[in-house]
């Protein structure tokens, strides 16, 4: 459905500062670049993208940016980051990517808060493998055991053999404990719950029995508390295990303080050109407002993003890529596994690779990507017949999947220990995640996956605040569980109360939804709605007819501790006196 999508952009343009007006040519838009280029030429040019997993385009990359003046950069931004995971594996093994996880080999899961059959990382591949140890049949009698800790009910959370409810800021208590009681030495915080202290325990006997054949993976982006789970993974004898360090995971590789770095460089002039690809950050950037007051002060902002995107509608420059389904391309997900992808359709519009034009601005001797594409993998693959079969495959063979471990390092343990136990926890904490359908929101103006109902809450359309049946008691006064009329008509009813959530200076005001499961003190939201053009008059059209109006923006509720975004925090409720429709 998106590739024809009615907000995609149809040739290049520039901005005038009041409108974007089309470029008569792709070669009169490269001259305007180019003298552009040429007044910030000591300046350096950076390519802000999300994660690029492209062996060729990454090339291409690097002899450009070869080119550029000193400075010049990729810097890759995620808009739910994995940062956390990358800098703690980088300070416990050296290599700052993300090993591959092998449900498939664990007998024991221990997840705390990782959605890893919903959203986490690579729920595709995870639930294949999850799906391995959980059937029973006459030669298999056994299934994995799979103890969930987590603050709102995901679809992990649902399909768990034990369940167990926590604020966010109890995760640090959590992994340490755990630590603790896996033979590792950390200092315990005190958890008053006795049926999360009943799940610790449980968790840690059943790690304790199972050493080498278990697995315990976080969903939290706080690199001192993945260096306490890479902890424990390392006494329970995850590594080389049920975590392989042989193959690593591609998916994300953004690093949350060089988007900081970058926009306090944007905000002092010191960046000459950006080059944006893939990404929305005046969206989805946590503090969105001084990310586009940063990029008006950018002398050349070149938006590369296939539709009127908030971003794009700040930069002084747009040059629509292709779709994927017009477009060569090629992917490495994860090390060693490479897919090949073809255009099945001729160009709707006109549209050029984001990888041409870098190749026409450096000078290159390949004019184009498609010539580029071949000649890349002809060489890698020796000669043309191997590259046509591979073509024709889709996919260069892929490894043998040995499992490797890794060298650890414990020098940083002590630390992440001492940062974790000073989290300050509130009454009500706020956990923001993403859902399957909508995700982060580059498709929120796709209807197919607006109206996919949501596998937990059955809703479609929007984002709401989902809350505990404990939490609707004492905040709205609403009894779902002692008064069953109440509850079928709450339950029915399209009119819901709403809610103020304030968390990091921002506030929001969301419809509720009240659902099991959840804990009573916990309000979750998703990311991925609220889309909303800077010319408000003009959403529909420039973001999308459905993505206008649909939801509330979130990402203003997430925040940045010195070492990367977080998800979760204290947060203050307020009943409201308006009702949702």
């Amino acid at each position: 459905l998106d590739l024809y999508d009615n907000t995609r952009l149809r040739y290049p343009m520039q901005n005038d500062g009041k409108e974007f007006k089309e470029v008569s040519s792709f070669a009169a838009f490269d001259k305007l670049i180019a003298d552009k280029m040429s007044t910030v030429a000591t300046k350096p040019v950076v390519i802000l993208s999300s994660t690029i997993n492209s062996p060729s385009t990454l090339q291409i990359i690097a002899e450009f940016l070869a080119k550029q003046p000193a400075g010049s950069r990729l810097v890759q931004y995620d808009a739910v980051s994995y940062s956390g995971m990358l800098l703690a594996n980088e300070a416990c093994y050296g290599k700052k990517v993300i090993p591959s996880y092998h449900f498939d080999n664990a007998k024991v899961i221990v997840s705390i808060g990782a959605d890893f059959l919903g959203t986490w990382l690579s729920p595709v591949e995870f639930a294949t493998q999850y799906a391995k140890n959980r059937k029973v049949t006459d030669e298999k009698t056994e299934m994995s055991h799979h103890i969930q800790f987590e603050g709102t009910l995901s679809l992990t959370g649902s399909n768990a053999d034990d369940r167990y409810m926590h604020k966010p800021s109890e995760k640090a208590a959590i992994v340490l404990a755990l630590l603790a009681k896996v033979g590792g030495t950390a200092t315990v915080s005190s958890i008053k719950d006795a049926e999360l202290i009943k799940g610790i325990d449980a968790a840690a006997m059943l790690l304790n029995a199972h050493k080498g054949a278990s697995l315990v993976v976080c969903g939290s982006n706080d690199v001192h508390l993945q260096i306490i789970v890479n902890a424990i993974n390392e006494a329970i004898g995850a590594n080389g295990k049920t975590i392989n360090w042989g193959i690593t995971s591609n998916y994300r590789q953004g690093i949350d303080a060089d988007v900081i770095k970058l926009v306090d460089e944007m905000n002092a002039g010191t960046v000459g050109a950006i080059l944006i690809n893939a990404t929305n950050p005046v969206y989805t950037y946590y503090d969105a407002q001084k990310f586009a007051v940063a990029l008006k002060k950018v002398p050349v902002s070149i938006s590369f993003n296939a539709t009127m995107n908030e971003t794009t509608e700040l930069c002084k420059f747009s040059i629509p890529a292709p779709h994927w389904l017009e477009s060569w391309g090629d992917a490495e997900p994860k090390s060693g596994f490479i897919s090949f992808m073809q255009p099945t359709v001729n160009p709707l519009f006109k549209t050029r690779y984001f990888q041409t034009s870098l190749l026409k601005w450096s000078g290159s001797a390949v004019a184009d990507y498609d010539a580029y594409f071949k000649l890349y993998w002809t060489t890698k693959l020796v000669d043309v017949d191997t590259y046509n079969n591979t073509l024709q495959v889709g996919v260069i063979k892929e490894p043998a999947i040995v499992p490797a471990s890794a060298v650890f390092n414990n020098t940083k343990l002590a630390e992440a220990i001492l940062k974790v136990n000073s989290v300050k926890s509130g009454e009500y904490e706020v956990v923001i995640y993403q859902k399957i359908s909508v995700g982060t929101g580059n498709q929120a103006n796709n209807p197919w996956l607006q109206e996919l109902p949501d596998p937990i809450s059955k809703v479609t359309w929007d984002n709401y605040a989902l809350v505990s049946p404990a939490f609707a008691k004492a905040i709205l006064g609403i009894d779902v569980a002692a008064n069953q009329r109440e509850g079928d008509r709450y339950e029915v009813t399209p009119e819901k109360p709403t809610i103020k959530i304030k968390a990091n200076n921002k506030e929001i005001e969301l419809p509720v939804l009240i659902i099991p499961g959840i804990h009573p003190n916990v309000v979750a939201v998703a990311v991925g709605y609220g889309r909303q053009s800077a010319d408000k008059t003009k959403t529909a059209e420039n973001i999308g007819r459905s993505a206008n109006e649909a939801g509330s923006n979130v990402y203003p509720l997430v925040s940045y501790d010195g070492t990367g975004f977080r998800y979760s925090s204290a947060a203050t409720i307020t009943k409201t006196e308006n009702v949702y429709a």
